[in-house]
């Protein structure tokens, strides 16, 4: 089969929504090309280093590529994907050059290149992130190590709003919390809650992929027994037992439109961790937890993203 490559020339802040809108576009996954990448000073950081070409990067902005079936809906398909990006600017989101290329790639090419970028990086002081094909043994019997193959749902687990999220969860969660996964993706957040200690984890996705490639990993790491996945929007209809912790890692309008919901089905003592926040909708998402009844206990920040713990007030 042919295949086509869309690559989108943007910025860092677009980059999530401009995955998803090729996600339901129908590829199968992204690359993500940002050249701050770089310059970060690894050996300071948790994680592995390992080589990156410089040439792979734009000088500025940041590529977001993904790879569509060449048939005769192609045209049709990217222009949607053009139309969908422009239309984010109505939600005040810089979109940067705003360029959009296609070329035509080999099937194997695409298929695999991507994974010699994926290595075990850990991300916290307890938690490693690895993938399926890499082998991979824990420096400590304290060493927490999860397991992920990111299928065609999107994140390797390693996105600075998927460490943050981590991070907070480290921080807040208690051995035998009950937890909600709101937009679980590949299920890691869900996965991190279960080995730190919850006792039960629902995770909810609206994306039937994102579902399966969740389950597929909890299944993987063993944590089935504590973790239930649900096709579900948000918090839509939810009846189960109120949670002590809420963690959600989406873009910041949906935290917006998810903060009076989470404010009801917390329970009185919980934490509502969001991020998927730009720095600059960062006040923006603080004013709206606090209007729905949180207080702010405490913001994480990595490059230009930003974590919100909040507390029930």
């Amino acid at each position: 089969m042919k295949w086509s490559e869309i690559c989108i020339h943007t910025t860092q802040e677009a980059v999530e929504p401009i995955a998803n809108i090729l996600h339901e576009a129908g590829s199968s996954g992204v690359v993500i090309e940002d050249p701050t990448d770089l310059q970060k000073d690894w050996s300071s950081v948790y994680g592995e280093i390992y080589d990156l070409n410089p040439d792979d990067y734009p000088m500025e902005g940041v590529l977001v590529k993904a790879y569509l079936p060449v048939n005769s809906f192609l045209g049709e398909t990217v222009d949607g994907i053009k139309e969908a990006i422009n239309n984010l600017i109505t939600h005040q989101i810089d979109l940067g050059e705003n360029t959009i290329t296609i070329s035509e790639v080999n099937e194997e090419e695409w298929a695999t290149a991507w994974k010699k970028y994926y290595k075990p990086v850990r991300i916290t002081k307890r938690i490693t992130i690895t993938p399926t094909w890499e082998e991979y043994k824990p420096n400590s019997k304290n060493e927490l190590v999860i397991e992920l193959d990111p299928g065609m749902a999107f994140g390797t687990g390693t996105h600075p709003t998927t460490i943050l999220c981590i991070q907070a969860l480290e921080k807040v969660l208690k051995r035998g919390d009950k937890v909600i996964d709101v937009g679980t993706g590949t299920g890691v957040l869900s996965i991190a809650a279960a080995k730190l200690g919850a006792e039960s984890v629902f995770a909810f996705d609206l994306d039937d992929v994102a579902v399966q490639s969740a389950r597929i990993n909890i299944k993987l790491n063993k944590v089935n027994d504590k973790v239930t996945v649900k096709q579900n929007n948000l918090l839509d209809h939810y009846q189960g037992p109120a949670p002590r912790v809420i963690v959600a890692n989406l873009l910041a309008e949906i935290v917006v439109r998810l903060s009076d919901d989470a404010a009801k089905v917390i329970s009185s003592d919980g934490y509502f961790i969001t991020s998927g926040i730009i720095k600059n909708k960062k006040y923006e998402v603080i004013e709206k937890l606090k209007s729905s009844g949180f207080m702010i206990f405490e913001i994480l920040e990595q490059e230009d993203w930003v974590a919100i713990i909040a507390k029930k007030a």
